[in-house]
């Protein structure tokens, strides 16, 4: 029987690295895996519809730092970074609402997604977005998989959605693929991400896969 893999954490330590990374603390690693959950689920609902693709936790002994990965970071920094500093703010008082240990100074670092259109991430925010507009499901699905093979880095793009589509009384399920997506391939870059659709009805799953070339050394992507 084949077993389904996270194709994330299926290249773990081959071609991915981790997103929470704690330097010197191996004693609390209970308090701080749930600190980190707790910080990206209050990230997700409070940058909802800003194209977030990842968020990075980085703890050291003296320093705690929060990476946002966006493709519109101007929507978040604001007008002279009132926006970024609101934040900050919003993020430590979330952490001593919830008793989280920062230990130290904390920091927030805002970076663009250069190609939003080959990010699995944003991908599955913008169908979502399309699908609560209410939009032809099928017209979101062939659309998005053009707008993401147009990009040059991009070899193969899988779109899945699960649910009452199109506000049917029965459930199911929808895919459509382009190029090549080799799940089974450790140095293949495929990027993975799950989002939902929130409708009158009911929920919409949302799965995207996108394959981006062969990795074979460190920054080095064949094509």
């Amino acid at each position: 029987m084949s077993h389904t893999v996270h194709p994330y954490s299926h290249r773990l330590g081959i071609i991915r690295d981790w997103k929470s990374r704690w330097f010197g603390m191996k004693d609390k690693y209970r308090d701080f895996l749930k600190s980190d959950i707790l910080i990206r689920e209050y990230l997700a609902k409070r940058l909802k519809g800003s194209f977030v693709s990842d968020v990075e936790i980085e703890r050291g002994e003296k320093s705690f730092r929060i990476i946002l990965k966006t493709s519109r970071p101007g929507v978040i920094i604001g007008k002279s970074g009132e926006g970024a500093t609101k934040l900050k703010n919003d993020i430590l008082s979330f952490v001593a609402r919830k008793k989280i240990e920062t230990g130290g100074e904390f920091k927030l670092d805002i970076e663009e997604v250069r190609s939003p259109e080959s990010n699995a991430s944003i991908v599955a925010q913008m169908v979502s977005e399309q699908l609560e507009k209410r939009m032809p499901f099928r017209r979101i699905m062939k659309q998005t998989v053009e707008k993401v093979m147009a990009n040059r880095d991009v070899k193969g793009v899988k779109i899945y959605l699960g649910g009452r589509l199109g506000g049917a009384e029965m459930a199911r399920s929808e895919e459509l693929k382009k190029g090549q997506i080799p799940l089974q391939t450790f140095r293949a870059d495929i990027d993975f991400a799950r989002e939902k659709a929130i409708m009158p009805y009911g929920v919409i799953g949302i799965k995207v896969w996108i394959y981006k070339g062969e990795v074979f050394s460190s920054g080095n992507t064949v094509k």
